[in-house]
This record gives structure tokens, sequence and C-alpha cells, in this order.
């Protein structure tokens, strides 16, 4: 059995330059990137500065009501230098839930959890669509494997530079970048349901990385 071998330097440099040719190729100005503070969004967003400078970034934010770990998004996006945006979704999402209720129909628990990264979605488009950008999609290989994402939520984008990557090989490409350890470690989260995703899961991603592999 051939031990699979990840060179994080290598690999960090060959989707850099996927990036800059997808750029240059498709004509458009920015990056538009949903920061939520985790390390998936942050390793994709250093990825674009990398690949564009920092000044064909966009980062936005789109907190749902209060959101505790709102400060990692800002952190980020100064610790990049990009430009930063916040854009609230909790009165969009309110008001489809309501206008449901109106007709009748009551949302399940899983609807209230997907609604906001629908509308998140919708929001990162419309930016785009303003701005003359492209919209990142923010999954990594480990939870596509599983299914772990929202359709038409952060499963979509126009393109996804860490899509071929697990877990695992996100955070050692997060460090190639020089990006915070504690962004790079943070337990990782959808912000929707109150439980982490390995919780929701019932395993780690280390353990479901080791069997990927």
């Amino acid at each position: 059995m051939i031990k699979y071998q990840f060179h994080a330097k290598e690999a960090t440099g060959q989707c850099v330059e996927w990036i800059r040719s997808y750029f240059d190729e498709a004509g458009c100005d920015k990056a538009v990137v949903g920061i939520s503070g985790g390390k998936d969004s942050s390793v994709v967003a250093a990825l674009c500065v990398a690949a564009l400078g920092k000044d064909r970034v966009l980062g936005v934010m789109m907190p749902q009501g209060r959101q505790p770990d709102i400060e990692d998004s800002r952190a980020l996006i100064k610790y990049l230098g990009i430009e930063g945006k916040t854009i609230h979704i909790g009165n969009p999402v309110g008001d489809i839930l309501d206008r449901m209720f109106d007709e009748g129909i009551t949302p399940s628990q899983q609807t209230q959890i997907n609604l906001p990264a629908r509308i998140r979605m919708a929001t990162l488009f419309a930016v785009a669509q303003s701005v003359n950008g492209r919209v990142a999609n923010t999954c990594n290989l480990s939870e596509d494997w599983i299914g772990y994402s929202t359709i038409f939520g952060d499963n979509a984008g126009q393109f996804a530079p860490i899509a071929q990557f697990t877990v695992q090989e996100v955070k050692e490409i997060g460090r190639v970048l020089g990006l915070p350890e504690y962004l790079i470690e943070k337990t990782p989260s959808d912000g929707l349901c109150g439980k982490s995703d390995e919780d929701n899961l019932g395993f780690s991603y280390a353990v479901l990385d080791r069997y990927m592999e």
C-alpha cells in the first residue's frame, strides 16, 4: 500500500496559480468571500489575497442577530488587510419564516438551520454581481465527501479553492499562508444550530480524514 503524501507548500502554490488563472480568464475584478471566522473561509480569503492581492478581495460578514465569534471575522479581515463589509441577514430570514407561518407552513428545524445559509449565498451573489466579482465556495473535501453542507447555501459559489483538500490539508495550507493558529484550529461549527460540526457528525474530522486517506 502506497501512503498518500500531501505537500502543503506545493499545493498552496498550485492553488494560488489556479485562482489567478481563473480570474484572468473570467475578466472580473474581485473575489467575494463570505467570512465566518472559521478556518475554511480564512484559508480561502488568504489564498485569494496571495493570488490577486488584497485590493481584489472583498470579505463579507453576514451575522444573523448577535454572532458571538464575529470578532474572529473582523480579526481575519484586518490581518489580511482586505476590504470588509457587514450585511445583517436577521430580518430577511425572520421575514421569510414569518410569511411561512402566515401561510400555514411550519418551518422544520432543518429549514431554520439551512435558510440562513441560503440567504447568505444569495447575498454574496448580489454583492458579486454589483462589484464585478466572483463568489468563492468555501467548502472542503471532507465536508463534501459526506454531504455536510447546505444545497444552494455554503456548497454554492463560482470557484472552489479548497474543494480538493481535506480538513487536515486545509489546516496545513493555512499554516503555509501564515494565518493565526487560533483561526486554523478553531472548533468548526456552522454557526446555526448551536453545536460544533463534530458534535453533529458524531466523529471528528481527523477520523474522517484518516478514513478518506
